[in-house]
């Protein structure tokens, strides 16, 4: 379906109301309304606004201020989470002076008291998201929106806060955006920014234009039938629903006029012509090109691969329908990846039995090390998951129709009655063969800092690019990972208004299994040794991954907040040596 702008618009910022489970400007200053014509109906249109700093608060009835301590009760460098009675706050002193922001990541929830403070933003303990003390403002990823910022005031050395009871309900709060103003001459065909793939990148993307007072048409297209959602949860949490999970509500796309096309595929892009080909045989004409299309599962090359029962989870719809048939059941998992494990301890308490099939003879041996490796798979084994390592599958069976066991190379058979295939992905891209668009040999989008490919106004975004990493001397990596897609959508969208904006950003991902998270931080390809303090047997660790004399990357578990103090060193430039964390 087509998501359209609404007729009517208010003018009021979008807050999504339900709280996430736990775990700005106009290109002419103020604008005035404007008025055209759409199907020969005037309508009204205005560009939103930034808050005027002076009086922020129209209903005094929402307004609550208190004392909530002594200005020498704080040392420069110390958080502290307030009180205000209807809410809470967090309040940081920082060179000597005091900000208040919302106390929670409107990610999932984190309380930031518990982050990492440095020059001037606070970093989330969880999943590593930064925001401005200053003014509440994200400046790095995972989530959506942005801190509330409250007023402080000092009066006779006591520290004051003043707050919207609103804000200190929903800790959240969404940027000012513009608003579609080309509407007039509408042209279906036709679009200003075209954003192929509706994840994370190409949300954040059509978002931060808007944020930054573009006001020109923006089209999103996904093969999927739902708006962006949040795609970590598929093997994360697998009974969510899609509106669950949704990142936005369809007003949102409505309000500031951000058009997805649903189930629709682009089939070939014409980079000369500046023309995007759909599967139906639908084109359309673009300015500037995002292509944020992510990657593709492989799929098994055995006989009885197609089978009824056997998946790879791409949808809710997939996540869904792979717990009702499992409840009870006898599951086998091929590939020890990050989908394979997450999926197999989502499922191990509803199963029968749950199997894990893995080439190598450790899960993650490739990322976390061997020893890392070792500690998560006894703690799999714990929980009744059973590992058959350093095998792969050589037919699915069947009986009437469908799976019935998963015979492995070694020769043992396994009873199956549902099959996860989680062996890794390839870039989506094969569409973009004959474009001109330079593509590397496995099938990536070479992009530069700027997220730019080698043709003028085509970006690319996420899972299915290589771009330069500042903390690896700007070499060419593939991070398919949440945060960075967030990120790569954000400085795509900057560079095509022209801002000159490089990506600088240190990756930072995550993993929950029976609830307990490893969060990591860096690139660790290629490290050559790794060091540990704490205890692996009792999963109470941090792990400093180091290649020749310097730590490229840290993993930890129950262990807060090290992974987000290293993301912050890391991001300041600074080098960490080996020697340091021995």
């Amino acid at each position: 379906f087509w998501v359209l702008p609404a007729v009517e618009v208010k003018i009021e910022v979008v807050i999504p109301e339900k709280e996430r489970s736990k775990e700005e400007m106009s290109p002419n200053g103020k604008a005035s309304p404007l008025i055209y014509k759409v199907n020969g109906t005037a309508r009204h249109y205005h560009l939103e606004e930034h808050p005027i700093a002076s009086n922020p608060y129209h209903n005094p009835k929402d307004v609550v201020e208190a004392s909530v301590c002594h200005v020498k009760d704080l040392e420069n460098g110390q958080m502290r989470e307030v009180d205000l009675g209807c809410g809470k706050a967090l309040l940081i002193k920082e060179s000597g002076e005091f900000h208040a922001v919302g106390h929670k990541c409107p990610h999932y929830g984190a309380p930031l008291v518990k982050g990492v403070l440095s020059k001037g933003r606070v970093r989330c303990p969880w999943h590593g998201a930064c925001f401005n003390i200053g003014t509440g403002d994200i400046e790095d990823f995972p989530g959506l929106d942005s801190l509330p910022r409250f007023q402080v005031k000092i009066e006779k050395e006591k520290v004051y806060i003043r707050a919207s009871k609103q804000a200190l309900q929903t800790q959240r709060r969404t940027k000012m955006m513009a608003k579609c103003i080309s509407l007039s001459n509408y042209n279906l065909s036709s679009t200003n920014v075209l954003i192929i793939g509706a994840g994370a990148a190409g949300l954040v993307c059509a978002e931060t234009l808007r944020q930054e007072g573009f006001s020109d048409r923006i089209v999103m297209c996904t093969m999927d039938r739902h708006l962006p959602y949040d795609r970590p949860k598929l093997s994360k949490s697998m009974d969510s629903h899609p509106e669950q999970i949704t990142l936005r509500p369809k007003e949102f796309f409505c309000t500031y006029d951000i058009e997805v096309l649903t189930e629709m595929q682009v089939a070939a892009v014409d980079v000369k012509s500046k023309v995007a080909v759909f599967k139906d045989g639908f084109k359309m004409e673009y300015n500037k090109l995002l292509i944020a299309t992510g990657n593709t599962p492989k799929t098994l090359s055995c006989k009885g691969k197609e089978m009824e029962n056997v998946f790879n989870i791409r949808t809710p719809e997939d996540a869904n329908r792979v717990v009702k048939l499992a409840t009870s059941k006898n599951v086998v998992i091929v590939g020890a990846s990050f989908l394979g494990m997450e999926v197999a301890a989502y499922l191990a308490e509803r199963a029968h039995s749950v199997s894990l099939v893995e080439l190598e003879h450790v899960p993650f041996k490739k990322f976390f090390g061997e020893r890392v490796g070792r500690a998560v798979m006894k703690m799999f084994e714990n929980n009744r998951v059973k590992f058959y390592m350093q095998t792969e599958v050589s037919e699915l069976r069947e009986q009437e129709g469908k799976l019935k066991e998963v015979v492995l190379k070694s020769g043992k058979v396994l009873r199956a009655d549902v099959c996860v295939v989680g062996v890794g992905a390839v870039p989506a891209t094969g569409f973009l063969k004959q474009s001109g668009i330079n593509i590397d040999s496995k099938g990536f989008i070479v992009v530069n800092k700027m997220m730019q490919t080698n043709i003028p106004g085509v970006f690319a975004a996420g899972d299915a690019v290589t771009f330069p990493l500042a903390l690896r001397n700007n070499k060419k990596v593939n991070v398919p990972h949440w945060q960075m897609a967030h990120m790569h959508g954000r400085i795509a969208a900057l560079n095509m208004l022209a801002h000159g904006m490089e990506i600088s950003t240190v990756p930072y991902l995550w993993t929950a299994m029976f609830g307990k998270s490893i969060r990591y931080a860096g690139h660790g390809e290629g490290f050559d040794d790794v060091v540990i303090q704490g205890d692996l047997d009792e999963l109470k660790f941090v792990a400093f991954y180091t290649k020749s004399d310097e730590v490229v990357a840290v993993a930890s578990m129950n262990y807060d907040p090290i992974v987000s103090k290293v993301a912050e060193v890391l991001a300041a430039g600074r080098t960490i040596r080996k020697r340091d964390v021995e």
